[in-house]
C-alpha cells in the first residue's frame, strides 16, 4: 500500500514537501475554472486501496469550494483511509455568536468538512475550541512553533514577543527553543487619543526583536508595535507568523517598518520562509 498526497491549488509547495516528509507519492490533479467562474477538479491518479492525504485550504472562498470538490472526488475511489489537511482554516475567527442572527462560521465549516475524512489536521487554528466541534472524525491542531523557532534562530533574535497576552504561550515556546527571553505586548492608554504599545517588562534597547503571531491579516498591531519598538531602541524587528494573509496593502506597510517579515507555507506568498510539512508529518505518524 502506498500513501499518496493530493494537493489543492492553494498549497502546491506544502503538498510536495509533505509528500517528501512522508515518503509518499505526490498525486496529479487537474484544477481549473470554467468561464462562468465555477471550479473544476479531477484527480488523475487511481486512489484504489490507497492511504490518501488531501492538502487544501478553505481560504479564500473559492478554495473552500475547491476543497469540497476534491473531497467529493476521493469518494469515487475505494480507498483505505483519508486524512484531510487544511493548512489554514478559514472562518476560524468566528467560533461563537456575537450578535443575534449570525452563524457560527467555524461550526459551519466543520459540519461541511467532517463528513469526508477519517482524520482531520490543521495548523495553528485561531481558536482551539473549533477542534472540539468535530464529532464525526478525529481532529487535531498542529503547532508551527518549532518551525518558527528554527527559522528565527537562523535569522538571529535576542528575544520574542507575542502581540498580546493571549498568544504568550507560543512566544514562550519559541523563546525557549532558541534560548532567549519572551514577553507580550501591552497597550497603555496615555490620553483619550494616544495608545502606547510596549513589552510588558523587558527592555528592548539595542536588541533584535521577533513579534510572533498565528495570523497577520491587516498588520495594524504589528505596524504599531514595530514603530514603538524602534522608537525605544530596538535594533531590528522581525514579524513572524504562521499564516500570512496580508490583506490589502498590509505587506507594504509591514515592510516599511519591519526589518523582515516571514510566514509559513500554509498560505504561499512572497514572505514564505519555512515549512510546516515536518510538523504535519510528525502529527500523522
Amino acid at each position: 500500500m502506498v500513501m499518496i498526497v493530493i494537493g489543492g491549488s492553494s498549497s502546491p509547495k506544502l503538498s510536495a514537501a509533505l509528500a517528501s516528509e512522508l515518503q509518499a507519492t505526490l498525486g496529479k490533479t487537474e484544477i481549473k475554472r470554467f468561464p462562468d467562474g465555477e471550479g473544476y477538479v479531477r484527480i488523475l491518479d487511481s486512489l484504489e486501496g490507497e492511504e490518501i492525504v488531501l492538502v487544501s485550504n478553505t481560504y479564500p472562498d473559492e478554495k473552500l469550494v475547491e476543497t469540497l470538490l476534491l473531497c467529493d472526488a476521493t469518494q469515487e475511489f475505494d480507498y483505505e483511509s483519508l486524512v484531510l489537511v487544511i493548512p489554514y482554516f478559514g472562518y476560524a475567527r468566528q467560533d461563537k455568536k456575537f450578535n443575534d442572527g449570525e452563524p457560527i462560521s467555524a461550526r459551519a465549516m466543520v459540519r461541511a468538512l467532517e463528513i469526508y475524512p477519517d482524520k482531520f489536521l490543521t495548523v495553528d487554528i485561531h481558536a482551539n475550541s473549533i477542534i472540539e466541534m468535530f464529532e464525526a472524525t478525529e481532529a487535531s491542531n498542529v503547532s508551527a512553533a518549532e518551525a518558527i523557532a528554527r527559522k528565527l534562530k537562523e535569522i538571529g533574535v535576542d528575544f520574542v514577543l507575542s502581540p498580546d497576552e493571549g498568544r504568550i504561550r507560543t512566544a514562550e515556546k519559541v523563546g525557549k527553543d532558541i534560548r532567549v527571553q519572551s514577553d507580550y505586548l501591552v497597550k497603555k492608554r496615555i490620553d483619550g487619543s494616544t495608545v502606547k504599545i510596549e513589552p510588558k517588562s523587558i527592555d528592548v534597547a539595542g536588541k533584535r526583536v521577533a513579534i510572533v503571531d498565528d495570523i497577520i491579516s491587516t498588520g495594524g498591531t504589528i505596524v504599531n508595535a514595530s514603530t514603538e519598538l524602534k522608537r525605544v531602541g530596538a535594533s531590528a524587528v522581525i514579524a513572524a507568523c504562521t499564516h500570512g494573509l496580508f490583506a490589502g496593502n498590509a505587506l507594504d506597510r509591514l515592510s516599511a517598518c519591519c526589518d523582515q517579515v516571514i510566514s509559513s507555507d500554509t498560505l504561499e506568498n512572497p514572505t514564505t520562509a519555512y515549512s510546516v510539512a515536518p510538523a504535519i508529518a510528525r502529527a500523522m505518524k
